[in-house]
Parts: structure tokens; sequence; C-alpha cells
């Protein structure tokens, strides 16, 4: 019997957010926002069961959607990121006009930003279903890429 094959699925996210980059030596210093596009690819073998109605899914579609809008695009769509170890942080959450604050462990770049979301939606996929890859773009031109080859635990 020929072995069922491994097949790679991706679902694309977008979200709205701020942020600032603490001692920066540019305009990025200042709060200023993107419109960030979020390509999550994940791998597995299709389910071979077709007694289950997931037969022939590496994982349902709805499945990506609900984990990464819960980990990733719920907590940080129309919000601002600031590194909770400058005094970007303090500013922020004091201002009422800030809204919606989220302070990181780190300096709220896409690089950063990327690699924690890969440590988030690792821990939340179902058995059996790995993370790939993720791409960010933080502008139509810029983008950082992660792989999980290049990122072994």
């Amino acid at each position: 019997m020929e072995k069922t094959p491994t097949i790679r699925i991706t679902r694309q996210f977008r979200f709205e957010a701020a942020h600032a980059l603490w001692n920066y030596d540019g305009p990025c210093q200042n709060i200023h926002g993107h419109s960030y596009l979020l390509y999550v690819t994940v791998q597995g073998r299709p389910l071979d069961d077709p007694r289950d109605h997931k037969h022939g899914m590496v994982m349902d579609f709805s499945v990506l959607k609900q984990v990464v809008n819960r980990l990733i695009v719920d907590p940080l769509d129309h919000a601002l990121l600031v590194n909770a170890a400058t005094p970007h942080s303090e500013m922020a959450v004091s201002h009422p006009l800030c809204g919606k604050v989220v302070a990181v462990p780190y300096q709220p770049t896409c690089e950063n930003m990327i690699s924690d979301f890969a440590d988030k939606i690792r821990e939340a996929l179902p058995e059996g279903v790995r993370l790939h890859s993720l791409k960010l773009h933080e502008t139509s031109t810029s983008y950082a890429e992660w792989f999980a080859e290049d990122n072994p635990r």
C-alpha cells in the first residue's frame, strides 16, 4: 500500500496594528501603523479514514483559522504593540487615546513578531500537523519569513 503523501496547506490572515521601535535611529521610532499580511503554512498527511468527516484533510482550514485568530489576529488587530521593557509601554498604557495596547517582551519588529507567532502557533496545532513556515508582510514590499527547518525545537 502506498504511503499517504505529506502535504502543505496555507491560509492567509490580515490585521491592522501600530508599533513604535524604542531607540531606533529612523522614523520607525515614532508610533506608526501597518496593514499586516500573515501566511501560515502547516504540513502533515491527509487523514485517510473514509469514516471521518475530515477525510482527505491535513487540517480543516476553519480550525487553522480559529487557532491563528485566537492567538494572533484577535489580540493584535487594531492594537499598538510596544516593547514592555521600554518607556513606550508606560507612556502608551497611561494615555487614554492609546486604547488597545499590547506590551510584548521584545522590540516589536517584523522579525521578532514572526518568531513569537511561530512559538504560539506551534503549540496549538493538532497532533500530526506541524508548522512549516510563516511569512509576515509589514508592507507590500517588505516581509519576514520563518521556516521550521531553520528553527528546530
